[in-house]
Parts: structure tokens; sequence; C-alpha cells
């Protein structure tokens, strides 16, 4: 059997008997073929990559039931990563234009990385449920003030890593990078292109409105930034993510490419239903 090259989510039991019931049926040993499934990456993708997966995900209003988000979340970033291989192009968009790049064989690359799809799966699935936090804030000597913030508010996450124990920065720093691809890939209406930016002149003074977001180039800096930090943490070798980070890290515009493909393709108006308030 191949071994792990990194560490990858694990399935529960509901998962494999999905996956084997639908991409094995009539199997004579299914025990020993979820083991295997477990064991041996090639046979996970394999399986899991099986288009009688990717139909009844996409026909099942209860899928859930059946499935784990970070299951469902794999089968879809599969499709994505076959449909992607006959396309001639990924589709940005500029103000209210989609422009198409000519960069799929550079997202494909990417996609193959050891270990990427399933974490980027992970990742979406973090994103259906966003916890909120009462921390005490220090205001001065002697005072401190109760600050509320979740797990999507970006500032509030990088002012807290820096206040935080080195040692307990990890999640903050991973949080920080996810949510930075998790927005301008899932959903790129929330950002903004910085143009005067893009062509080495001063950033553009916003609106009040555009204040509130945050720019695409925003995203790309701070994720980039972000995903650095997670890799060169020592947690990070502890959880073996640190290929992971790093790729990320390099290729964070290609990253959000499989995550834009899969929600305009695959998700349409279900992105509010699954991840509840949209960002901005």
């Amino acid at each position: 059997m191949a071994s792990r090259i990194t560490q990858l989510p694990g399935f529960t039991d509901k998962d494999l008997d999905f996956i084997v019931s639908h991409a094995a049926r009539g199997t004579s040993e299914p025990d020993r073929l979820k083991r295997a499934i477990v064991e041996d990456d090639k046979l996970r993708i394999a399986m899991v990559s099986d288009p009688s997966l990717f139909e009844q995900v996409m026909n099942d209003d209860e899928v859930f039931l059946r499935v784990t988000p970070t299951l469902y979340f794999e089968i879809l970033l599969r499709k994505a990563h076959g449909e992607l291989q006959v396309a001639n192009y990924t589709v940005e968009r500029a103000g209210r234009e989609n422009i198409p790049v000519f960069d799929t064989d550079k997202v494909l690359e990417f996609m193959k990385r050891p270990g990427i799809i399933e974490y980027l799966a992970t990742m979406l699935a973090s994103f259906m449920r966003i916890r909120s936090y009462v921390v005490p804030v220090r205001v001065r000597r002697g005072v401190r003030r109760r600050v509320r913030y979740n797990d999507m508010d970006v500032d509030s996450l990088i002012r807290f890593a820096s206040d935080a124990d080195p040692m307990e920065r990890f999640g903050y720093y991973k949080r920080i990078g996810d949510v930075c691809l998790f927005v301008s890939g899932v959903f790129p209406g929330h950002t903004y292109r910085d143009y005067a930016q893009m062509a080495g002149g001063k950033p553009a003074p916003a609106s009040r409105s555009w204040r509130m977001r945050r720019s695409v180039e925003d995203y790309e800096r701070d994720g980039t930034r972000f995903y650095r930090l997670a890799q060169e943490h020592p947690t990070a070798k502890t959880v073996e993510l640190v290929g992971v980070f790093g790729t990320l890290r390099e290729n964070f515009v290609a990253a959000r490419k499989p995550l834009t493909y899969m929600a305009n393709r695959f998700l349409h108006a279900q992105k509010q239903q699954l991840f509840g308030s949209s960002p901005g």
C-alpha cells in the first residue's frame, strides 16, 4: 500500500460506507476495501473521483445525513479537477466582467500536489459553521474591554495573533490564511481590485462601503503572509502540514481557481445556504 505523504482528513465509517456502496457496488469484501481506501492515497483518489459519487451528492437533498462535509467537498473538488483537465482557461472577475485566464496547466499542477485537495475540502467544511468569541482586550494598565469577534474577521484575527503566546499562534495563522483563500475563492464578489495598486501607484481612495471590504490584493498579501507563518510554526511539523502550507503560500492565486470553479459550477445559490451569512 502507498504510504501517506501528509496528514489527510480521515473518513468516518459513514463516509466509507457511502464510497463503497456507490463506487464499488457488489464488492465481495467491503471491509477490506474500506481499509485499503484509508491506507492507499491512490486508491482513495480513484474512489472519491468516481462519477457515481458526484451524481449522488448532487441529487441528494439530505446528503449530509449520509456523508460528512469534508467528503462532500472533496468529491466536488475531484470533479472540478477532472473538468479543468479539458478546459482551456479559468475565469477571473474584474468589476462586472469575467476575464478568461489561460492558466489551467498551473492550476492542475497545483491540485496534483500531495494533500492539497484534501486540505481544501477540510477548509471548506470548516466554514459551514462560523464561530463567535468574546475575549478581554487590554485598553490600558488594569483596564480590559470585552470584544466580540468571529473567526471570519481577518483584522481581529491578526490583532489577536499578535497578542497571543507564540506557541498558540498557529491556529490564528492557519485560520487567517484560510479565510483569505476562502473569501477570495468562493466569494470573489465580496472583494474588489485595486487597479491603482496593480499599476504600481498608490491605492485609490475607497468609498465607505469599500473600506468595509478587502481588495483581492489584500487577500493575496495576507493569505500568502500567514500561510508562510503557519508553515514556519513548530506545530505545522507536528501535524505534517509544512508541505501543504508551503504549496499554498507559493501558489495562492492558483489555489483560488478550483474554489471559484467549484462554487460557480456546482454550488450556485446554495453557497449562502452552505456557508451561512456571506462575508463582507
